[in-house]
């Protein structure tokens, strides 16, 4: 067979091959396959459930939309101001050693509570205490020398009467006298000097507090008025906090400080109860660049909770709203048309209330008009609440409330 005939031949069996194969998947191609385990479905009709298309969420039992709702409450609210604050030491003193020599003793451990006047450490007292010596003794002799010339003026004014010495020799004797008392006085002062720098010698604590880490140890030398200290003392009892408020707030805190003590307080991220102090400083700019005012409050951290150098929440109260309806801060929408709630009656069914706020915090809000007091509001679930929907209710907690009758704490507006 030549090359030609064979090739007509392989051509001819593929083109047969292809119109099999063709036939052969021709009724799937049109839609007339045979069912497949699915029923047929008729055209125009929508797909059943669950097959290719999501079923719309359940409502809830019988329809109704689960919401969870509170009750508001009448009570007084605070105007608070909330700021992240700096606990500061009223009082730090870095212990320094006024004279140079060998520190022979530590008298604390690191960490240990001191009250003022207590021993802190010794420098070696011997050098001290012969120059103390010295100056006693040239003060003793300088004393014998000035016994010795008062009685020679004594006597050279009776001689000088008789005219038996000169005047000058009298003038002579007076100022002899006279250079010798004040080299006393000078003397005195001397062991003075010498007393005090023996006194110098042992270092005490100048306030009550805590010592920190001890940086000279026993035998080191140490020099007079070095730039390291030796150990640091802050007092604990009282601290102060100091903060920022913005500027816009310096008028009501101003008013507020004139109207009496101002109460802040303090909260350490794992404290069980905020610490209560008094505002008692505002500082006399405003810094330009943070458009801030800077406070400070005084606390007296008994049970030290507040520790120099942390950060801790600070609350500062300006004021109070007296006998304000309260709704949880959760409950206040807002809308094209202002601001509204959803208000659930006894039948459970939603209707939508128009609302005026006024101050608020973290949880709740005052409501100037359109709520009442123990009226029940949805807190959660207020995507799927429609006008006249009846709601499930999941939880209908209690209103907070506290002893004092105020608000839980928070930022104001």
């Amino acid at each position: 067979m030549s090359r030609q005939a064979a090739f007509i031949l392989r051509a001819a069996l593929l083109l047969a091959a292809a119109g099999l194969l063709f036939w052969l998947l021709s009724p799937h191609l049109s839609g007339d396959a045979p069912d497949s385990g699915k029923s047929a479905q008729a055209p125009g009709t929508a797909p059943a459930q669950g097959e290719g298309q999501p079923a719309p969420a359940a409502a809830g039992r019988g329809g109704r939309v689960p919401v969870a709702v509170a009750a508001t409450r009448r009570g007084d609210f605070p105007i608070e101001i909330k700021a992240v604050g700096t606990v500061e030491a009223s009082a730090s003193v870095g212990i320094k050693a006024r004279i140079g020599g060998e520190l022979t003793r530590v008298h604390f451990t690191e960490g240990q509570e001191v009250k003022k006047g207590d021993l802190l450490f010794t420098i070696d007292q011997r050098p001290l205490q012969a120059a103390l010596s010295e100056a006693q003794a040239k003060l003793e002799r300088d004393r014998a020398l000035l016994e010795k010339a008062a009685e020679d003026y004594r006597r050279y004014q009776d001689l000088e009467r008789q005219k038996i010495v000169s005047r000058e020799q009298f003038e002579q004797v007076f100022s002899n006298v006279s250079a010798l008392r004040a080299t006393v006085r000078a003397d005195e002062a001397a062991v003075e000097s010498a007393r005090v720098q023996l006194d110098y010698s042992s270092i005490r604590s100048p306030i009550d507090g805590r010592v920190g880490r001890l940086l000279q140890h026993m035998g080191n030398m140490v020099k007079a008025n070095d730039d390291n200290p030796l150990v640091t003392i802050v007092q604990m009892e009282p601290v102060w906090v100091s903060f920022a408020l913005p500027e816009e707030r310096l008028n009501d805190v101003l008013t507020a400080m004139r109207a009496g003590d101002v109460p802040v307080l303090a909260e350490p991220a794992e404290a069980a109860a905020p610490e209560l102090g008094k505002l008692f400083f505002v500082d006399n700019l405003v810094d330009r660049k943070t458009g801030t005012i800077t406070l400070k409050a005084e606390f007296a951290n008994q049970n030290r909770m507040l520790w120099p150098g942390r950060f801790v929440t600070v609350s500062i109260r300006l004021g109070m709203v007296r006998d304000a309806v309260i709704a949880p801060g959760r409950a206040v929408q807002t809308g094209l048309e202002g601001q509204y709630v959803w208000v659930v009656d006894d039948k459970n069914q939603a209707s939508l209330r128009r609302v005026i706020t006024g101050r608020a915090s973290e949880q709740e809000t005052v409501i100037v008009s359109g709520l009442s007091e123990n009226e029940r509001v949805v807190v959660e679930g207020h995507l799927r609440v429609t006008p006249g929907s009846t709601v499930e209710v999941k939880d209908e907690p209690a209103a907070p409330a506290r002893p004092d009758g105020a608000a839980p704490a928070g930022k104001s507006q």
